[in-house]
């Protein structure tokens, strides 16, 4: 995954995810490899994992509590 733009939200990717001179990225990434070249710039979370775990997208259960809430486990 190459970004040369803007780009707000998750990214899962199974392989490299690099970030251009130009690119912008606010948010998540999960990736085993992860580039940003100089003048990119990402604002967010980053998870490293092995290559096999990347793709999987991450499932939060929820469970309910008092007062008809609902709070991810």
């Amino acid at each position: 995954v190459m970004i040369s733009g803007h780009f707000d939200g998750v990214i899962f990717a199974k392989g490299r995810v690099e970030i251009q001179t130009k690119g912008v990225v606010t948010g998540e990434i999960h990736t085993p490899c992860l580039v940003i070249e100089s003048g990119g710039i990402f604002d967010g979370q980053c998870h490293m994992l092995a290559a096999s775990e990347a793709a999987r997208p991450l499932t939060i259960p929820i469970r309910s509590v008092a007062g008809g809430e609902k709070k991810a486990k």
